[in-house]
């Protein structure tokens, strides 16, 4: 497949990791060696950011998969791809390390990779008929308690119909990315990143319903939120809401499509996760 060559290239690194900024620099002088536009930021800066991407043909992103999260939902509307360089802790979401980037780089300007698209959630927080936020999440949307040790109860309904009330420490909505995330920690199933599903999860079921649903991508969650205390909703484990008695929360598939630039095998999922959890 003929690919449009990038022209230019943005390089976003961690801004409290400070191997990630010498990493960076070397990427950022290497690309401008070859001929391209490159430009450096800092991911957590997205008010810099964001004004800069729609002339942006590829972003780098150093970090961990939290630097990953933050750039895939900066990025989801201008569709652009994205390469990680791994330099947290488990890197799902990475492509390259700081030992072989100048091995892949090389490939993935000269058109030789594919491009593997995950999907995302869109989750709107209400409060009667104000809301309280709309966020876009690429690993997960969760519905939990507090601090205080104790339950919520979730009345959940699917497509506008009821399913259950999960009484319980919370709730978790999952895209396939996040399925080895939080999902993961509380027995959800691993789900391959190109499949199209939502995954709901409870955290420590009480006296309800225990196992993991899989809906279609098309399906819309609504979360009724009945506590008498406080209750709180996060996004990719980066945005906090804080939620009271009668909030609900409505959780779809997003328009768009976080777009990552794979050099491996097709197959390379499961060979991955094997490795990062220290199984194989």
């Amino acid at each position: 497949m003929d690919r449009q060559p990038f022209r230019q290239v943005a390089v976003l690194h961690h801004p409290k990791i400070e191997a990630t900024h010498s990493v960076a620099r070397e990427i950022h002088n290497w690309l401008i060696s070859q001929g391209l536009n490159a430009w450096m930021g800092l991911t957590w800066d997205e008010e810099a950011v964001r004004p800069r991407l729609p002339n942006t043909d590829l972003i780098v992103v150093l970090g961990g998969d939290g630097s990953t999260l933050r750039v895939a939902r900066m990025a989801a509307d201008q569709v652009i791809p994205i390469v990680g360089v791994n330099m947290g802790r488990l890197g799902f979401l990475s492509e390259m390390d700081p030992s072989n980037w100048q091995e892949i780089m090389p490939n993935i300007l000269a058109g030789r990779y594919w491009l593997e698209k995950r999907m995302m959630l869109r989750t709107r927080a209400w409060r009667r008929d104000q809301t309280l936020g709309e966020h876009l999440a690429l690993n997960d949307v969760v519905i939990s308690r507090g601090s205080l040790a104790r339950v919520v109860r979730l009345k959940t309904q699917i497509d506008g119909d009821p399913l259950t009330t999960y009484i319980a420490d919370g709730l978790i909505l999952s895209t396939p990315t996040g399925s080895t995330a939080y999902s993961l920690a509380v027995g959800g199933p691993i789900l391959p990143p190109d499949l199209h599903n939502i995954l709901v999860i409870p955290i420590a079921p009480h006296m309800s319903l225990g196992r993991a649903i899989v809906l279609p991508e098309g399906a819309v969650i609504r979360v009724n939120v009945s506590t008498d205390h406080q209750a709180i909703l996060t996004v990719d484990g980066q945005f906090e809401v804080d939620l009271q008695d009668g909030d609900y929360i409505d959780v779809l598939a997003g328009e768009h499509a976080s777009n990552f630039v794979r050099t491996g095998k097709r197959d390379y999922f499961y060979h991955t996760l094997l490795a990062r959890l220290g199984l194989k």
